[in-house]
């Protein structure tokens, strides 16, 4: 189970866009990251190399944890908002939530659940 303390680490550091610092520091060596009940994406390393692929791709990037964060024994649910703002002038913005277990101070298996409509990039609307 996470500390509190853990918990606000990571959503921290999630919140300051730094999310494959945060894979490297707060996921297992074997982690499962899991999209829609998609295939999985297993280990932390192949974590770290989507979000920095995906960093590389926006021109900038807004992270929001929106609270309450609910916590159960090793597993924790985390409502996100995100928004991409890509070079080409689009822009995703999308929901999630993140269904975590825990293992300690670890997340061992993700599974976000969200509309793939929201994926679609979008004209920026001033």
């Amino acid at each position: 189970m996470p500390s509190p303390d853990t918990l606000s680490r990571f959503i921290d550091k999630v919140e300051s866009n730094a999310h494959d610092e945060a894979c490297e520091e707060f996921y297992t060596s074997d982690a499962s990251m899991q999209e829609n009940q998609g295939l999985p994406r297993v280990g932390r390393a192949a974590h770290v190399a989507r979000e920095r692929e995906v960093l590389a791709r926006a021109k900038s990037v807004s992270s929001q944890c929106i609270r309450p964060v609910f916590v159960n024994g090793d597993y924790v649910v985390i409502r996100w908002r995100f928004r991409f703002e890509w070079g080409n002038g689009t822009e995703t913005v999308m929901e999630e939530l993140a269904y975590q277990r825990w293992e300690g101070d670890r997340i061992a298996a993700e599974t976000f659940f969200y509309d793939p409509v929201q994926r679609t990039p979008r004209a920026i609307v001033p």
